[in-house]
């Protein structure tokens, strides 16, 4: 069962604590945060469970099909909450949903601005199977 763990910059249900954007950060704590992606995406290849898992920058454009002949219509805003821009993802390939929640967790854990776990929400989303059909348990 593969699932994608996406991150995002701040968004989630709730947040623990305020937590600044890494720019704003001390660089030797976005080293430790980075650091602590890295030790994550070593321990799940070591497991076999790592499909793939990818930081994104910041900078984003929207792109949407301008019609038949016509050039992609792009825009650089307005854009939503920045509770929906993505910041990176693991994809995992996994024996079941509970093992997906738990590396997710692991993956909320990573140190903060303070150096303390972020208690970041890590959204998880079961990816289709090669059918096309809704994933399901096996």
């Amino acid at each position: 069962m593969r699932f994608l763990l996406l991150k995002h910059y701040r968004g989630g249900p709730d947040n623990h604590h305020d937590v600044p954007p890494m720019d704003q950060w001390e660089p030797e704590r976005v080293d430790d945060h980075m650091q602590s992606l890295r030790d994550i995406s070593r321990m799940l290849e070591e497991s076999g469970e790592l499909v793939d898992a990818q930081a994104l920058h910041e900078e984003r454009v929207f792109v949407q099909y301008g019609g038949e002949g016509a050039s992609p219509v792009t825009t650089d805003g307005p854009y939503p909450e920045t509770s929906d821009l993505a910041a990176g993802w693991y994809m995992v390939d996994v024996e079941s949903r509970e093992r997906a929640l738990e590396i997710a967790a692991i993956v909320s854990a990573g140190p903060d601005q303070h150096g303390e776990p972020m208690h970041e929400w890590i959204e998880v989303r079961q990816v289709y199977t090669d059918d096309g059909g809704v994933p399901t348990e096996d």
